[in-house]
């Protein structure tokens, strides 16, 4: 043989086909993958959730102490949440701001009433993220 050996090129040929083959399935895969239903556009509803630009997280945990409630993730007691939120009500913040209140699957309702009726009294927009209803589920099964 009297041709130059060059092996490289062959050699690397692989390597080229693997990363042509991520690239293609990276940018394709999210038509690759199936769906579950029957595609529709739903019309436009107001229950929707929009998202908020100023949010107040209020989270109400069981302990065996009671209800503790912290907001954001201080620690707070009843008294204490409602001055904070009536310091806000007073910097205009009640109109622009939403606040979120998680409770744990086994706080209970009234707790859960009693923190939701104070913001909603306090002129803030008030969306539950969590319920009870875990707690409910094994009293209906019991």
């Amino acid at each position: 043989m009297s041709l130059p050996e060059r092996p490289a090129l062959l050699h690397a040929l692989p390597v080229v086909n693997l990363f042509a083959l991520l690239w293609m399935f990276h940018f394709a895969g999210a038509s690759l993958t199936s769906q579950a239903g029957v595609t529709i556009d739903p019309p436009p509803s107001r229950f929707q959730l929009e998202r908020f630009r100023e949010t107040l997280v209020v989270t109400l945990v069981t302990a065996e102490s009671g209800a503790r409630i912290y907001l954001g993730r201080e620690l707070v007691d009843m008294a204490t949440l409602e001055s904070r939120l009536e310091s806000l009500r007073e910097q205009g913040a009640a109109s622009r701001t939403m606040v979120l209140l998680q409770c744990d699957a086994d706080a209970q309702v009234g707790a859960e009433r009693e923190v939701g009726e104070l913001i909603l009294g306090k002129g803030f927009r008030l969306a539950l993220t969590g319920s009870n209803g875990a707690k409910l589920q094994k009293e209906i099964s019991k």
